[in-house]
């Protein structure tokens, strides 16, 4: 048990040094995060229409891309398992979907699902970024081809360092947003070359790239966080088991010196007598 609550601790301590680079990572993409929402929204209030794949509807009949985002490594308390239930029950209220897996949890758990894999990415192999860009690639064309109807994406999403839930959303389709009340604010305020059409075409893939992998970021700082927790509990329980076992062990101990010494005694008395 003590070798036990040594290497809990060394993995608390691991879980605490990168989650604070994974914190880092996310809070410095935030302000690109919100100048893409912010120029999306624009754009999307300033255009009548857009000859993209991502402003219109699926093809009918085709099966839902569902994006499931897990951890690579477990030990992490219930931050899996929250995901692939998530993920489950989506695919039991949707039976014609297509799995695209990010990590090898969730990987390992969608090979027990009747609908079948289309791709898998491990989340921490490699730059992140690129494994992103190769992810948006790959559910445009299948979507742009008619493969998939549209693109759901399953990730955790981070509360604090104590609550880490499951967030399922829609993100292909995009559907313009209208706000009527600052329509008029907004028009014309921004003048876009060579049109806001042209800009807002370039702009939407750039969008799709930047969700999986903003998403990539918090699922990372999520795991970890969830973690830190984990293997906290984990220290404090094995600390409690070693008092519990020493507290019996002094005990048998006791009890093997106090027979020993009983033994002794009666064998004194029974010389002398």
């Amino acid at each position: 048990m003590k070798n036990t609550q040594q290497i809990t601790k060394a993995m608390k301590q691991v879980a605490a040094a990168k989650i604070r680079r994974a914190e880092m990572l996310q809070k410095q993409s935030r302000p690109y995060a919100d100048a893409l929402s912010a120029m999306l929204n624009d754009l999307m209030a300033n255009v009548s229409s857009v000859d993209h794949p991502f402003m219109k509807p699926g093809r009918e009949g085709a099966p839902i891309g569902v994006i499931v985002m897990t951890a690579d490594k477990g030990l992490a308390g219930a931050f899996n398992a929250n995901l692939i239930r998530e993920a489950e029950v989506h695919g039991r209220a949707n039976e014609n979907v297509l799995w695209y897996s990010v990590g090898i949890k969730g990987r390992n758990a969608l090979r027990r699902q009747p609908n079948p894999t289309e791709a898998f990415w491990p989340l921490t192999q490699g730059q992140m970024i690129e494994v992103a860009r190769e992810i948006s690639q790959r559910v445009s064309d299948d979507f742009v081809s008619g493969k998939i109807g549209g693109i759901t994406l399953i990730s955790p999403k981070l509360i604090n360092m104590m609550s880490q839930r499951p967030e399922k959303r829609a993100i292909v389709p995009i559907v313009a947003v209208r706000d009527d009340a600052n329509a008029g604010a907004s028009k014309g305020a921004v003048e876009f070359e060579p049109s806001a059409e042209a800009v807002l075409s370039r702009l939407l893939p750039k969008y799709l790239e930047f969700s999986i992998y903003s998403a990539m970021l918090e699922t990372n700082a999520s795991f970890f966080a969830a973690q830190l927790v984990a293997m906290n509990n984990a220290s404090e329980n094995a600390k409690k088991l070693i008092d519990e076992l020493t507290v019996q062990m002094n005990n048998a101990r006791q009890a093997s010196i106090t027979k020993e010494i009983l033994e002794i005694v009666g064998g004194a008395e029974a010389l002398a007598g």
